[in-house]
């Protein structure tokens, strides 16, 4: 089975590089259509989450992984989508054009902060995707009439078609599926002569300018495709929430965003995946081991940002590459055994390139 993708060059562009792939991942479709007959409602629910930050992922992993824009304020983008959402189904519009619409604006909302910051680099663009963060979350708590400001804005469940997905199953299939299409459609554009340039971009604007490419066309076309993947997975957030509120897309949602592709692995679609994994169960994995902690530790107010603090740290410096690029080394360790020598996969050092050079 063969998922082919045209390019303006008429090259054959692979989605399953071979036939293993195409096995294990249709064995991963199995398992999660069978997923609500497999686990509990309330896994099934953080399975739910997992899918829904995944396809936002998805987007930051683009713009940050793919193309080297820093961003700090992504869960602007996510409350717009989530408030769009809310406020067009509250209207009687169908879903599929909420969603769409949420998207579309998400997408308008990411070109704005797009232009602005073609000019800006590293730190200094994350300083101004966080001063915009803070503008977004301000506008949701002064905009009474649309958002129901501080106090919050209750979410309908999502109709399509005569049917009510008010269901966790259903809403699951929904988000499975959403998250399968997002999946595709990065792959496919990363394969493509536009994700080619996203690349070059990352590695050298000098480099990519010098072959033609246009840096601030394709700059803010990696910021609108991310803030509509952005807008499409906070439209699942609010209808999965039923309830949203301003504070729910402020700064901590942003950093978590950033941890969540760090952690999972820049660079790399499964990465995102990963990261949305981790993001989801880490916070039940300090539930449970505060059962083991001294009291005067497992009540401190500030365990998990210690918690996460330490893991990105460690990861930054043992593996700078992720989840995902632990995940090679072992695959890499079994397929070579017992050919494995000690030191094969140390960590290279690497030298940060001048600002002058990027």
């Amino acid at each position: 089975m063969r998922f082919i993708f045209k390019t303006r060059y008429e090259q054959d562009i692979r989605i399953a590089k071979h036939g293993g792939y195409v096995f294990w991942y249709g064995v991963l479709m199995l398992v999660m259509l069978a997923a609500p007959w497999i686990f509990p409602e309330y896994w099934l629910a953080q399975l739910t989450f997992v899918l829904i930050y995944a396809i936002v992922g998805l987007g930051l992993m683009l713009l940050s992984g793919f193309t080297g824009q820093f961003s700090l304020g992504h869960a602007a983008f996510l409350g717009v989508g989530a408030y769009t959402q809310a406020a067009l189904t509250g209207a009687g519009v169908p879903f599929p054009l909420a969603l769409v619409a949420a998207a579309g604006i998400s997408a308008f909302v990411g070109v704005i902060v797009g232009l602005p910051a073609l000019r800006l680099k590293g730190i200094y663009l994350g300083i101004a995707t966080l001063a915009f963060g803070f503008i977004v979350e301000e506008v949701f708590a002064r905009w009474e009439s649309v958002t129901g400001g501080n106090a919050g804005k209750h979410v309908k469940s999502p109709e399509m078609f005569g049917w009510t997905l008010d269901s966790g199953e259903s809403f699951f299939y929904l988000c499975l599926v959403i998250a399968v299409l997002a999946t595709l459609a990065i792959l496919n554009l990363l394969r493509s002569p536009t994700g080619r340039a996203f690349v070059a971009i990352r590695d050298s604007e000098i480099s990519a300018q010098s072959m033609g490419i246009h840096l601030a066309r394709f700059k803010t076309l990696s910021f609108a495709i991310s803030a509509a993947l952005a807008g499409v997975g906070g439209a699942l957030y609010a209808h999965k929430l039923k309830f949203i509120s301003p504070d729910q897309f402020g700064v901590l949602q942003s950093i978590d965003l950033i941890l969540m592709i760090v952690i999972g692995g820049l660079g790399s679609v499964h990465g995102a995946f990963l990261g949305a994994i981790f993001l989801i169960t880490m916070p039940q994995a300090i539930a449970l081991a505060k059962d083991y902690l001294p009291e005067a530790i497992a009540l401190a107010p500030g365990l998990q940002g210690v918690v996460y603090g330490s893991v990105l740290i460690a990861f930054v410096l043992f593996e700078p590459l992720g989840l995902y690029g632990r995940w090679l080394k072992f695959r890499t360790w079994f397929q070579i055994f017992p050919f494995y020598r000690r030191g094969m996969f140390k960590r290279q050092k690497s030298f940060q390139k001048s600002e002058r050079l990027k």
